[in-house]
């Protein structure tokens, strides 16, 4: 079945904040160091006045790694919830400059666009406090059974987890995509994100994952486990295909007895801020090219290695430049 999208991404539409920050810092406001911490606009207003001077780029998980795919050469979807607001505006605008198509209309009411405040640290650590604002009113309604149709692959994306008619909105999509003979990808996102949800994400990954993206931290979380061994183990009876990543140590794929090791990319990291997401973007770019794991592996390392060369958590290159070559 051919199909006129090769990614179709559902996530946070959020426009991120990046400013560096020491140790002494996160430890005045009690910011959990390398974790994402969802927090009210009171919040965000007041850790917006503390902290330095900041870079606005549009972000969000999986809207990054759709921006990615579009980099690559790929032909890429987001559906998310914005505000009609400045920040709306500017998320609109960055998302169709990167060459993403994104027809989600805007809210008229209700919260602001989403925003999110990254705090990187001199270890190129980043600690995330997001306030979601317009994200939480996504909601089946926004769900589109024609654009998931004609995509080749759904990615999910387990930030957008937490209001309950998002996680009915996931549920829809999927259906959309498994009956409509498609794939489904999602990533798990954070491990906090996973322990908050653990239940309903296994029932996910089990019932309609076909490609699922982990961390170390998020894999052995889900499983309850805290030997990455024995989740890798736990991940391949359930899911057809599992990219785990390892930072320095670059990431494991597993699909049933087929076992990938790949070593990182080399780079001179400055933020790791999206460097998950830039390595789900160039696993499913060539995924939907037809390479083998081993390849989509390692053009996921080579965007990541990209994004985490510099501040913000999109390709400032042109990643199907950089993917010339890879074996």
């Amino acid at each position: 079945m051919s199909s006129a999208l090769d990614v179709l991404a559902v996530g946070n539409a959020i426009v991120d904040v990046v400013s560096t920050a020491d140790e002494a810092f996160l430890n005045r406001y009690n910011l959990a160091k390398g974790t994402m911490t969802l927090v009210d606009e009171r919040t965000a207003d007041f850790l917006y006045a503390a902290m330095g001077p900041g870079r606005e780029v549009s972000g969000g998980s999986a809207a990054n790694t759709a921006a990615g795919v579009a980099s690559f050469g790929g032909r890429a979807g987001f559906v998310g919830k914005v505000r009609d607001d400045d920040l709306g505006r500017i998320f609109r605008h960055d998302i169709r400059a990167a060459g993403v198509t994104f027809d989600t209309p805007a809210a008229s009411d209700g919260p602001s666009t989403a925003r999110c405040l990254i705090f990187v640290t001199p270890d190129a650590q980043r600690t995330m406090q997001t306030y979601l604002g317009a994200c939480v009113r996504l909601s089946p309604a926004d769900v589109d059974r024609a654009a998931i149709e004609s995509a080749e692959i759904l990615y999910l994306e387990g930030y957008l987890f937490d209001p309950p008619q998002a996680q009915q909105a996931f549920r829809e999509a999927s259906e959309i995509a498994q009956m409509s003979g498609r794939k489904v990808a999602l990533t798990l996102s954070d491990p906090f994100c996973v322990a908050r949800h653990r239940s309903a994400f296994l029932d996910l990954v089990e019932r309609y994952v076909d490609v699922l993206f982990a961390n170390e931290a998020e894999i052995t979380s889900l499983y309850e486990t805290a030997d990455f061994d024995a989740a890798l183990q736990h991940v391949r009876r359930h899911c057809p295909t599992a990219a785990l990543t390892r930072s320095e140590k670059g990431s494991v794929v597993v699909s049933g007895e087929e076992v990938h090791v790949i070593d990182a990319a080399p780079a001179n990291v400055v933020d790791t801020t999206g460097a998950g997401d830039l390595y789900a973007a160039g696993f499913l770019y060539g995924f939907t090219q037809g390479k083998g794991l081993a390849t989509c592996a390692r053009l996921g390392s080579l965007a990541a290695a990209e994004v985490i060369g510099h501040f913000g958590a999109r390709p400032e290159r042109r990643l199907a430049e950089l993917a010339r070559g890879v074996p």
